[in-house]
């Protein structure tokens, strides 16, 4: 079994200059990683893992922290980061809490166990503190965690914005807005301001409903929709703060005999996959999921390697318009 002092004999280079490319340390030239690559390739040469995370008190691991894998949304956020952090040269600890503050808790430590290098959080139950005593940098994702967290986010109150105008600009003169009740503040709850600050200046009709908590992102709402559609015969559009809310309105419009988007058009949020697969497809918010993943793995990676980052990161946001509309 080749080692590592065979690797740096075959590349012609020191072992330890081989070392700090296996662990990503200081600058090294591309040529010399190049040579490092091949080598290991010729010699079938597998690293240690962890041996040496031991030896560094880490790994390569990125702990990643999701509310829940059935979301459409965070399927597309686990895949993209995944993607990043592969070319960065880490590997993802995927922990789904359920937005059960018990399990986030039981992963935390998972990450501690595991000595991960650093942790993206796109949800959050728990104070800094608990990630101080990691001592491993944290990005939060579309999340409030601590002002001293680096964050990425998109401009969700310009997002509110985009709807309102939206529908206002297709006739729409009673607006619903359709949210979940959140256990927090997040930063998708600035949505509502967006699309409620509109409405008021051009002086339209809003209501604002919530459905029940979402800790189960797979639970069937349309019934619920269908007694709001019901409270408010008059309202001709609805912003819902995701795609899940906006397709479980159309399938809740389609049981009470209303014509989308004829009688009623509906703008979604996030822009996920479900959005073109519904009949008619959803006009949505796009958050630009492939921009922020890799700004956050890039900004994680500079973190961990203790280098200088930018704290906070709001990506701009745009309306896809599709059938609904």
């Amino acid at each position: 079994m080749a080692t590592i002092k065979d690797v740096a004999k075959e590349a012609g280079l020191a072992v330890s200059t081989v070392s700090r490319i296996l662990n990503n340390r200081g600058y090294i030239s591309e040529e010399a990683k190049a040579r490092v690559h091949k080598a290991m390739e010729d010699l079938d040469y597998q690293p240690n893992e962890l041996a040496r995370s031991l030896h560094r008190n880490t790994s390569n691991l990125i702990g990643l922290i999701v509310p829940h894998i059935r979301h459409p949304y965070f399927s597309e956020v686990i895949s993209y980061i995944e993607d990043q952090a592969y070319k960065k040269g880490y590997r993802i600890l995927l922990c789904n809490s359920q937005r059960i503050g018990e399990r986030e808790q039981n992963y935390i430590d998972i990450c501690r166990r595991n000595r991960v290098a650093g942790i993206i959080m796109c949800t959050g139950m728990y104070s800094i503190t608990e990630f101080r005593d990691l001592g491993v940098p944290v990005i939060a994702w579309e999340r409030f965690i601590d002002p001293d967290v680096a964050s990425v986010e998109c401009d969700n109150v310009y997002g509110g914005m985009l709807a309102a105008r939206h529908l206002i600009g297709k006739g729409c003169r009673h607006i619903l807005h359709f949210g979940t009740v959140s256990l927090m503040q997040m930063p998708g709850d600035f949505r509502y301001a967006g699309f409620k600050k509109v409405c008021e200046e051009e002086g339209i009709e809003y209501h604002e409903e919530l459905t029940s908590p979402a800790p189960d992102y797979h639970l069937d709402r349309t019934m619920d929709i269908v007694e709001i559609l019901k409270k408010y015969p008059t309202a001709d559009g609805v912003f819902a703060n995701n795609d899940i809310l906006a397709a479980q309105t159309i399938k809740a419009c389609r049981f009470c005999g209303i014509a989308v988007p004829d009688r009623m058009k509906i703008v979604g949020y996030d822009d996920a996959f479900i959005s073109r697969l519904t009949s008619p497809s959803i006009t949505t918010v796009r958050q630009p999921v492939a921009r922020m993943a890799e700004h956050a793995v890039n900004t994680l990676d500079l973190a961990i390697r203790k280098e200088p980052f930018s704290r906070k990161m709001v990506f701009p946001v745009t309306l896809v318009e599709r059938e609904s509309t």
